[in-house]
């Protein structure tokens, strides 16, 4: 498909601020992600310019004007007009203009939730008082082209997307700038800083990932995909910005109940460490997230669980075990020393345990004889369903 150019439209810019709100101003933000877009789209090659530049007010005549005298009235010309959301939702919405259809903006979409930011929707708005027109001058007053609002979430979201905003906005912009290249046939490639792999014929996420040394969950987890279904000339993330080198570190599987504390205390590390290699701004976990953790030491100290019966109290436990009062509060996330009969609490440090990263080529079979336990020993310590393996995966070993 021919391509005129792409024009990249910063939202609002000076005395229109556009929204504002938890630390975050459209105007700059918008400008930053289309700054971003522009300097990326030179790179590889293609016909870009801006509306503005600086933090200038631009009217809405004068802002269709530049659009079109940048590459002319087109259907080959595409116009990407940046914004942030408000009003109290949460995600990215792609809103497209009424003489177009729906496959660039859910091409974008999909880019945009490989991401990790969810889509609200894509749609097209008509104005109320002649259905026959768009709602948003930005599509209206720019006749043939193929002009796009992207809405990269809510400022004052209740959800995740403040965060996402602050720190994702390359992320998101890179995304569009995938999902244009994919629409128009152009040749993508990854910015120096990231790095991508392009799925060919007989691929695997399996083989894709023992490739480049990750299991297939950490693999899936960097493109956020939801199966295990890929596609020839997909374009995989095999590595975030500024990630560790895996082979550095023990990967390690959030379950339910953990903790930074608890999985601190398991691999003989602290809290901050984890929270630094992990990037973490909070000690918040979620099920299945995947952690980081150094390979310090291949001895690490497993605790164990403790149901708590009648007339236990937080000192007697912890006399029992031999551990402070504090480091079970800080072990358990608990907000008062009250305790309720059948609760259960992680004891740390209680028993002495090793960890094995799987190689090519092992089985728990091979495994099991290396260190004189069982198959059986090894699944049950490891919560294992089924003996297959991941390259990669870590493994406790239970010691004799």
């Amino acid at each position: 498909m021919a391509l005129e150019g792409i024009v990249i439209d910063a939202g609002h810019g000076g005395s229109d601020g556009g929204a504002q709100g938890n630390g975050i101003s459209e105007k700059e933000l918008t400008l930053k992600i289309s700054k971003y877009m522009f300097d990326r789209l030179k790179e590889l090659n293609i016909p870009v310019k801006m509306t503005r530049t600086t933090d200038e007010t631009i009217n809405s005549s004068e802002r269709v004007k530049r659009i079109l005298n940048s590459f002319g009235s087109s259907k080959d010309v595409i116009v990407i007009s940046n914004h942030i959301n408000a009003g109290g939702g949460d995600g990215a919405e792609i809103i497209y203009a009424l003489r177009n259809n729906s496959t660039l903006p859910s091409k974008i979409a999909s880019e945009i939730e490989k991401e990790g930011q969810n889509i609200r929707k894509y749609y097209q708005q008509r104005l109320p008082s002649n259905p026959m027109k768009d709602y948003y001058f930005i599509h209206r007053d720019t006749p043939n082209t193929e002009a796009l609002i992207v809405e990269y979430g809510f400022l004052d979201s209740k959800g995740d997307d403040v965060e996402q905003l602050k720190t994702k906005y390359k992320d998101y912009a890179e995304a569009v700038i995938r999902a244009i290249c994919d629409y128009k046939g152009i040749n993508y490639t990854a910015p120096y800083n990231s790095t991508f792999y392009t799925v060919k014929k007989g691929d695997s996420l399996w083989s894709i990932a023992s490739k480049f040394g990750l299991t297939v969950d950490k693999l899936k987890d960097i493109n956020n995909l939801k199966t295990n279904n890929i596609y020839v000339g997909q374009n995989l993330k095999v590595k975030k910005e500024d990630e560790k080198e895996v082979e550095d570190y023990l990967i390690y599987t959030v379950k339910k109940g953990d903790n930074l504390y608890k999985i601190a205390s398991i691999y003989n590390t602290t809290v901050e460490t984890l929270m630094n290699i992990n990037n973490l701004e909070s000690t918040n976990l979620t099920i299945n997230q995947q952690l980081l953790i150094p390979k310090t030491t291949n001895a690490i100290n497993k605790g164990i669980n403790y149901v708590v019966v009648k007339g236990d109290t937080l000192y007697s436990i912890a006399n029992k075990y031999n551990v402070k009062v504090n480091d079970l509060i800080d072990a358990n996330n608990l907000k008062t020393t009250n305790l309720t009969i059948g609760q259960i609490l992680y004891i740390p440090g209680t028993e002495s345990f090793t960890t094995y990263t799987v190689e090519k080529g092992d089985t728990l079979y091979k495994i099991a004889n290396k260190y004189g336990v069982t198959v059986e020993d090894l699944m049950k310590e490891n919560n294992l369903e089924g003996t297959m393996l991941l390259i990669g995966e870590t493994l406790i070993i239970p010691t004799k």
